[in-house]
């Protein structure tokens, strides 16, 4: 009950922070709904009943890339606001190469003042920082600071969205096409995937900078006089979430990318056309309890490999590279594997880079798990004439090669 009473306030509060706005349409969600900080979002829902309830899921271990579990996950589906990761994706990226600053002053177009939906109701040649503007983009799905980020980044939105769609060829989403940074309207030709939105989730959760946002529960810009509350209710009530993204629409229904990190391990859940934001979330949870009871990160122990010899060539050894990415495991398994390092013998010049000198095969008893190669990390030319009689002489004189 004093949980109830809690939220309630929080629900009065920050209602109170905010403009009205009558003319929103039924499907176009305010910042702010009763309704959804009210849900009850400590139920979780059975991966088993998934395919009941979403039109498309799956979760994903975000380091390894492995996927855990997937219901319909590439059939093409509207995913509402879920668009923005994209955007906050291309955003963050900017920042990071440097062709954006956090610091910039945006101005908002009429365009931009225009979008319905959730938004900051922001006027047309307002003035915001970039920080505010990811600000109410990742914590309360603001349309007008979407647009408003996409056009002083890309000139327009609709070149914004062709970098969209580049970026997500890039990043290999075979199933998603969009024609908006908002996800705002609810057009045919606007969809993504489950396995889509996971893999963009994915790129932007590997930009640190991006969990400065999405784990905010609540904030506010204009200097404290506006209000926002995150729309993503794991991020106060379930242990380890650290983003990413909601969205409804009529078409859409409820959507969600949600990602959690605990002990080490990052997963993301997705959830597209739930038939509720209860449900939604319910979803999410129980595909996160799920990997997070079944599955752990087993990073390989093996840091260091001596350099091979390398008979006839103009360098005696070479270095050797390997791969170290980590795999994912059952829960309990990781303590259990053996790593065997195998060089070849006799290796004779000429050696380019990468070319594969051995591996390490990672066992569990007599079963071999998987194996990595082991690759010179530098090209070893044939040694002449000359080559081989300065090192026998060397060895002669100084009792050691060259």
């Amino acid at each position: 009950m004093k949980r109830f009473f809690l939220l309630l306030f929080i629900v009065i509060f920050t209602f109170s922070l905010l403009p009205v706005n009558a003319d929103l349409k039924e499907d176009e969600r305010p910042v702010f709904s009763a309704d959804d900080y009210l849900i009850d979002v400590s139920d979780a829902m059975p991966v088993d009943a998934l395919a009941e309830c979403a039109a498309g899921a799956i979760l994903v271990e975000a380091e390894s890339g492995e996927v855990l579990f997937e219901s319909n996950a590439d059939e093409r589906l509207p995913i509402a606001s879920v668009t923005k990761v994209m955007t906050m994706l291309l955003t963050v990226e900017a920042i990071e190469d440097g062709r954006l600053k956090l610091d910039d002053v945006v101005t908002v177009s009429e365009n931009a003042a225009s979008m319905g939906g959730s938004q900051a109701f922001m006027e047309p040649g307002e003035k915001m920082s970039v920080h505010d503007m990811l600000k109410a983009v990742a914590v309360s799905s603001c349309n007008d600071g979407a647009v408003a980020l996409a056009e002083h980044l890309a000139g327009s939105e609709g070149e914004f969205v062709n970098m969209m769609n580049a970026r997500a060829g890039a990043l290999g989403m075979t199933s998603t096409e969009f024609v908006n940074c908002t996800g705002l309207d609810d057009n045919e030709m606007h969809y993504s995937s489950a396995r889509d939105v996971a893999l963009m989730s994915k790129a932007l959760i590997s930009h640190p900078l991006i969990f400065d946002y999405t784990t905010i529960w609540m904030d506010s810009i204009r200097d404290g006089s506006f209000g926002l509350a995150n729309t993503n209710k794991l991020i106060r009530f379930y242990d380890g979430a650290n983003g990413l993204k909601t969205g409804s629409t009529s078409k859409a229904r409820f959507c969600l990318s949600a990602s959690a990190k605990r002990n080490g391990v990052q997963l993301i859940a997705v959830v597209l056309g739930a038939p509720t934001s209860a449900e939604r979330f319910a979803a999410a949870r129980g595909l996160l309890d799920y990997g997070f009871a079944n599955f752990s990160v087993y990073h390989p122990k093996t840091e260091n490999i001596s350099p091979v010899k390398i008979w006839g060539g103009k360098e005696e050894k070479v270095a050797v590279e390997f791969d170290k990415t980590p795999r994912l495991m059952k829960k309990g398994e990781e303590s259990k594997i053996e790593e065997i390092v195998e060089l070849k013998k006799d290796v004779k010049a000429p050696v380019k880079k990468g070319d594969v000198l051995g591996e390490i095969v990672y066992k569990m008893g007599d079963s071999v798990l998987f194996k990595s190669e082991i690759k010179a990390s530098s090209d070893v030319e044939k040694a002449g004439v000359w080559d081989t009689f300065v090192d026998i002489l060397t060895r002669v004189l100084y009792g050691k090669t060259k």
